[in-house]
């Protein structure tokens, strides 16, 4: 029986409630079979888009007094709300369907963050819709706000993502493992605040890999599975050159990682936040995609970081 972090990506997520919901109904699917082998789970999830068209619509409103604007921090709780509840929904269809007896329980958490962070003050985190360049300069004119190019798909607003530091719910969390429940945490890297004043959000978004590996270091996990779009992590990505990357040892991951072979605002989060798992704990780390966990948990064709 082991202890498992699975980190889903917010934009495997869908844009829509809808989108969502079937989505999740089949990304679950591939969970269950962990939970009839006895493993507890818990599952961390991204918000990136889904955050960013909350934010997007408060923006929206301003001129509109009988709509209150929205802080950041809140934004990121109305996601961990919504999209926890979608998957709580989603995964207590299948444990029916498979006559499995278990609770589904989502958390709203929150993350202690440093205000002198230096992300802050250069915010790298892709929030929201893709854009073409023609109207993303215009949105940078309009709003003041800063949009980069994301992974070859577009551009995009990026936030401040600043390091997690402290989970506030992390003794919640690991209660609720021991009691046997499946647990959804952390969602969107957690609702980030201020270290030093804990009671006040704070305008960034937290990636939710790295979150996902300090939650798995706090409960001491056995694995941790971070779920991207690619089955492999590559050097040369998207060029003529690309190579899969197999088994692996950090040593050689920090080669690569020096040689600039992984996006920031992509692939090198993942990475780091994997490595910063197997050095801690010694147990190895996974980045593969959703349709290929069971295969990745057999040892084949994924990213296997070990120590």
């Amino acid at each position: 029986m082991r202890k498992i972090v699975i980190a889903f990506g917010g934009n495997a997520l869908g844009n829509t409630p809808d989108e969502q919901q079937a989505l999740i109904k089949e990304a679950v699917k591939t969970i269950v079979p962990l939970v009839k082998a006895g493993d507890k789970v818990v599952i961390g999830h991204g918000n990136g888009p889904q955050v960013g068209i909350i934010n997007l619509a408060f923006e929206n409103s301003l001129d509109n007094e009988d709509i209150p604007y929205m802080p950041l921090a809140e934004c990121t709780a109305m996601s961990q709300g919504y999209i926890g509840y979608h998957l709580q929904k989603g995964i207590k269809e299948v444990l029916n369907e498979e006559n499995i007896s278990k609770s589904v329980v989502s958390l709203i958490t929150q993350v202690k963050v440093d205000k002198n962070d230096p992300s802050f003050k250069n915010p790298t985190k892709p929030i929201g819709p893709f854009y073409t360049k023609e109207v993303a300069d215009k949105l940078k004119e309009t709003s003041g706000d800063t949009y980069v190019e994301d992974a070859g798909r577009g551009y995009r607003k990026v936030v401040a993502s600043p390091e997690p530091i402290e989970i506030v719910e992390i003794d919640t969390i690991r209660d609720l493992i021991e009691k046997d429940n499946i647990v959804i945490a952390g969602g969107g890297g957690g609702i980030p605040v201020y270290l030093d004043e804990p009671t006040k959000g704070a305008s960034a978004v937290i990636d939710k890999d790295k979150l996902c590996s300090l939650m798995a270091r706090n409960i001491n996990a056995d694995l941790l599975v971070i779920l991207t779009n690619i089955k492999q992590a590559q050097i040369n990505y998207n060029t003529d050159n690309a190579q899969d990357i197999g088994k692996v040892d950090i040593a050689t991951m920090e080669k690569y990682i020096a040689e600039g072979h992984f996006a920031k605002g992509s692939m090198l989060p993942k990475v780091e936040a994997a490595i910063e798992f197997v050095k801690e704990t010694g147990n190895d780390a996974i980045i593969t995609d959703l349709n290929n966990l069971t295969n990745a948990l057999e040892g084949n064709e994924a990213t296997i970081i070990t120590k």
